[in-house]
């Protein structure tokens, strides 16, 4: 089955890192946001507005122009759809596209009269790729960059992961929730993209593990800082450095999942949290807020680890890096066989 991509050789494209600079040039979020925190300061209109402004946010995202990305507008959500050109990992013309995605939806709600009603309220990432979610980091790029001894291109991609979960994170500091739709492996990157959504939904048969302790690396875009505050200090330790597999029920059970759907029916899930959930769309996002004020996460922790973890990539040895190839080979052959 394709994926509307053609597979190209896992070789990592030319695409220079946002990184900090991505930071520094953000637009700050519009004061008017402020005006739907709370659902009954919302200003009556007329369903004719509400229709045009809902056409109009779906024609923005449809004409938007992205390669590796699926947008749609249906049921008050965006459904985001990865598809890598290539193995399903988070290459840098991937992360570009997801920290353009996010400012473009900034802009979108920023052009909102105030009080006026927001035609989503939920935001959900899944992958087309069948069985896959992501498998994590571009393991090429890694490699590459670590033989050129580039280091600023290594912690220039850790930035915009970190950039990309953080945001999540926040609902891109925007009146929405986000959801991940896990219905395939979910490794290395992939998992800790997941874990950054404000909820997740995953299918019985996802798997979900951090590998990086094969090839002697750690996950550093985020696992430790979401694992320790979802669960606790130890149980982040010992799943970080076990390098093990786990299945969506067993996390589940430990917590990390929110809701566990049938396989096969992971969409089916999503659409049914959000009927039973928008009336409380508001005190959903309010006790986000609170879990933050309790127990903060900020972006300037998550890039500190990328740095100790790009530091720690530059002493890998030839033998780590012929560990991580056989990987990406690994991946490779798996997307083929999906392909074919």
């Amino acid at each position: 089955m394709k994926t509307g991509n053609s597979l190209r050789p896992a070789v990592p494209k030319t695409v220079t890192p946002l990184g900090r600079l991505a930071q520094a040039t953000d637009p700050k979020t519009p004061t008017q946001l402020e005006l739907w925190s709370n659902s009954n300061l919302a200003t009556a209109r007329t369903q004719d507005v509400v229709a045009r402004t809902r056409v109009d946010f779906s024609a923005e995202l449809a004409g938007a122009k992205f390669s590796e990305l699926d947008l749609t507008v249906s049921e008050e959500a965006i459904w985001c759809y990865m598809r890598p050109d290539g193995p399903p990992s988070f290459t840098p013309t991937l992360l570009h596209e997801l920290i353009s995605m996010r400012r473009l939806l900034q802009r979108l709600f920023a052009g909102l009269r105030p009080g006026e009603s927001a035609p989503v309220k939920y935001f959900v990432g899944g992958s087309r790729i069948p069985g896959m979610y992501n498998l994590g980091g571009d393991l090429n790029f890694f490699i590459k960059s670590i033989r050129a001894r580039d280091v600023d291109a290594l912690r220039g991609y850790a930035h915009d992961c970190v950039d990309v979960a953080y945001h999540m994170m926040m609902g891109f500091h925007l009146p929405v929730i986000t959801i991940a739709l896990v219905q395939g492996d979910a490794l290395g990157g992939g998992f800790e993209g997941a874990l950054s959504f404000n909820v997740l939904v995953a299918e019985k048969r996802a798997k979900f593990g951090l590998p990086e302790i094969l090839f002697n690396l750690f996950p550093g875009m985020g696992a430790f800082s979401f694992l320790s505050r979802k669960l606790d200090v130890t149980r982040a330790h010992k799943m970080i450095l076990s390098g093990r597999v786990f299945s969506a029920p067993e996390l589940y059970e430990m917590g990390l999942i929110d809701i566990l759907a049938e396989d096969g029916r992971g969409e089916e899930a999503v659409r049914d949290y959000i009927l039973h959930n928008r009336r409380h769309h508001a005190v959903h996002r309010r006790v986000r807020e609170v879990g933050m004020r309790v127990n903060p996460l900020s972006l300037d922790e998550l890039r500190d680890v990328t740095d100790i973890w790009a530091e720690h990539a530059m002493k890998l040895q030839e033998t780590d890096l012929r560990n991580m190839e056989r990987l990406a080979s690994a991946q490779l052959r798996r997307v083929q066989r999906v392909n074919s």
